[in-house]
């Protein structure tokens, strides 16, 4: 990634914001680092837009403190924080050509007409536009209209871009065409990206950290290898996709592991927080087994019902004492004769589990 001598750094302390008695926010801290790309993650509802409306200046956080490359921006008006905006909407002007609407901005600014053309010119060839700067967006595509609105954001070099579930009207194909599009863009600009969405997929796919929103607090800032592998608590893990929980009891130390019990069975997983006896496995680390591996944890179960998904098939389990169980295996591992009702075990390492 490319650092641009333009792109800023956010701070965030204490942000919240009420609308009468109910609060959309609470309690906000963080910081967002010069260039990375941030994503805001969370369910409808949770706060992460509001948060990027209060970032991007159109609307004011009821208390908490915003910086800008470490001056105050708290009470800076949103045309004066300089920052580019992507809507759900695309918010193209109809009546303008391709190369019209990408140009509105730096007309707004008053630059000089033959900035104006190169700018355009190398917006439009960044964002593989070339051959359609001249039509309007009605004769356009879902992708191309959403990559005018990329370009128009970008033309006048803002040191951040803001961007508001960009591709929640795009469909499966075009959504992943378009998330590799954001990676070239993040990656040759340098840019200080954030990010909303609500699909966990496309936020670990896409950015460097990961905000995960719920209720109005945040509850990670980390890593996407983090947030899904050492999730901070039991919200982050069941947000992130399936997952496995089970109740130990007995909890104690086996060497450098934490051990515990199960239905009779001796689980082992890395040392958790003071007070976790839950252990938490995701699917795709657990194996099936007839018969009980010879090394690691395992969980006697009966085979509730298998759903094929193509390379996948995701197998439902469930455990002598009732506990739920799914895995997901590449279809072609799958062992021949798996029927509902087998006696199985689910099997996983030692180490691809963690206390929550």
């Amino acid at each position: 990634m490319r650092e641009k001598p333009n792109a800023a750094e956010i701070g965030a302390t204490g942000i919240g914001k009420d609308f009468g008695s109910f609060t959309a926010l609470s309690d906000v801290s963080m910081q967002v680092g010069r260039g990375e790309f941030l994503t805001l993650l969370g369910p409808s509802g949770s706060g992460k837009t509001t948060f990027l409306m209060i970032l991007s200046g159109f609307e004011a956080p009821t208390r908490g403190r915003l910086t800008l490359d470490g001056r105050d921006m708290t009470a800076t008006p949103a045309e004066q924080r300089g920052f580019g905006m992507v809507f759900q909407g695309y918010a193209l002007f109809p009546h303008m050509t391709v190369e019209e609407n990408i140009a509105f901005p730096l007309k707004v600014q008053k630059r000089a007409s033959a900035e104006i053309r190169r700018r355009v010119a190398e917006i439009v060839e960044l964002v593989g536009l070339g051959d359609h700067g001249h039509k309007r967006p009605a004769g356009l595509s879902g992708g191309q209209q959403q990559r005018v609105a990329l370009a128009r954001a970008l033309v006048y070099e803002p040191s951040v871009l803001l961007l508001d579930e960009p591709f929640s009207a795009l469909d499966k194909n075009l959504r992943g065409q378009m998330q590799d599009e954001m990676r070239r863009l993040h990656r040759e600009t340098g840019t200080t990206f954030v990010f909303v969405t609500h699909d966990q997929s496309e936020a670990l796919a896409l950015s460097t950290r990961i905000a995960i929103f719920e209720k109005g607090r945040l509850q990670q800032l980390a890593s996407p290898r983090e947030v899904y592998e050492r999730p901070a608590n039991r919200f982050v893990a069941e947000f992130l996709g399936d997952i496995n929980i089970l109740a130990l009891s007995g909890l104690g130390t086996d060497g450098p592991l934490a051990a515990g019990a199960f239905e009779g069975q001796h689980l082992r997983v890395a040392p958790g927080a003071p007070g976790a006896a839950n252990l938490a496995v995701r699917p795709e680390y657990m194996r099936l087994h007839l018969a009980r591996p010879d090394s690691g944890n395992a969980v006697a179960a009966r085979l509730d019902h298998l759903t094929y998904l193509g390379s996948e098939t995701r197998l439902a389990l469930r455990s002598a004492g009732g506990a739920e169980l799914t895995l997901t295996l590449p279809t072609a591992d799958l062992p021949a004769g798996l029927e509902p009702g087998l006696s199985v075990w689910a099997g996983w390492p030692e180490t691809r589990g963690f206390l929550l």
